[in-house]
């Protein structure tokens, strides 16, 4: 029987879900697995795993993808001034926003150099700053976006792009990112942050003192990773991520907020004994359920973006940073 890590079993029951719900093709579907599994064999085995029917798997001799150019570039860079392409969210910030300054910033990280992309306001004095880890797509212009919608409230906002190594997001078949993500370990993406914290102390418009760390999907999953192995971190909010090893939370020591859809049992099921593991070791927290909606639901550039949620989702994160950073 096939063996998947957390991380890559999180990735294809989610595509899985998405193809049920015809939010996802059958061939990017089975893209997606077999850049993950590496073979087509084991593609056909994970997809039995988490509720295929035989009749849905690639036939034996369907020979293993080959990444694609990307058809657009979804950037790792600021891109050009204007709207967020499909965003929907009232609070979206457009590059160029008066007031902020972005870049693309560079970082050493395990003997090469890690990119990143910077918002923050231009006039602040030295303050707060978040980390961000993006969703299994990548360093998307949505993360961006989310990266200006912190700098607007007065942070300065560093997004990571964890495809650094392989020449950043913008030059990737979007259906072989999961695998890239998934290929080295979530140790390898832990660390690079723990450089961006490093990178963000270094900067003389940021308090040393005051740094959190947000991220959604897969990035919330990192996020609660994160929590575990940088005790500087003051706050973490992950939204929709899966819980870190439960003998693993005793050293968290941020304080941490954790959202969650009603809809979403594949991550919310499993709550619960997060919370009651952050409970036993005194660990400041707040897990909150959102009403109605299923995973994902603040990305205001998909199908299940819900507004009145994903707003309340990210005033009460504003809100636990403010109370904690």
């Amino acid at each position: 029987m096939i063996q998947l890590g957390k991380f890559e079993r999180y990735l294809v029951e989610e595509f899985f879900d998405d193809y049920r719900a015809g939010a996802m093709t059958h061939r990017t579907f089975t893209r997606r697995v077999a850049f993950i599994t590496g073979s087509m064999a084991a593609t056909s085995a994970a997809m039995l795993l988490v509720g295929c029917t035989p009749e849905e798997l690639p036939s034996d001799t369907d020979p293993m993808p080959s990444p694609e150019a990307p058809s657009s570039a979804a950037g790792s860079g600021p891109a050009a001034a204007g709207a967020v392409p499909g965003a929907k969210s009232p609070l979206s910030i457009p590059e160029g926003e008066s007031g902020l300054t972005t870049s693309t910033v560079r970082f050493p990280s395990g003997g090469t150099d890690i990119s990143g992309y910077l918002a923050r306001p231009d006039t602040a004095p030295k303050g707060p700053a978040v980390l961000v880890c993006h969703e299994n797509r990548g360093l998307t212009p949505h993360i961006q976006d989310v990266a200006r919608r912190f700098a607007k409230a007065g942070y300065a906002a560093l997004a990571v792009d964890l495809l650094s190594r392989e020449g950043g997001t913008e030059n990737m078949d979007p259906d072989a990112v999961p695998g890239a993500l998934t290929k080295d370990g979530v140790q390898r993406h832990v660390s690079d942050f723990a450089t961006a914290y490093d990178y963000l102390q270094s900067q003389d418009f940021v308090d040393p003192d005051r740094i959190a760390m947000n991220g959604y999907c897969f990035g919330g999953g990192i996020t609660w990773q994160a929590a575990t192995a940088l005790p500087g971190l003051k706050a973490t909010a992950a939204f929709y991520g899966p819980a870190p090893d439960l003998d693993k939370v005793p050293a968290i020591k941020a304080a941490v907020f954790g959202v969650y859809a009603e809809l979403d049992q594949r991550i919310t099921g499993a709550m619960p004994a997060l919370r009651d593991a952050l409970a036993a070791s005194g660990i400041r927290n707040q897990l909150t359920v959102y009403p109605g909606v299923d995973h994902a639901f603040h990305n205001d550039t998909s199908e299940r973006y819900k507004v009145e949620q994903a707003t309340a989702a990210w005033n009460d994160t504003l809100a636990w940073f403010r109370q904690y950073v």
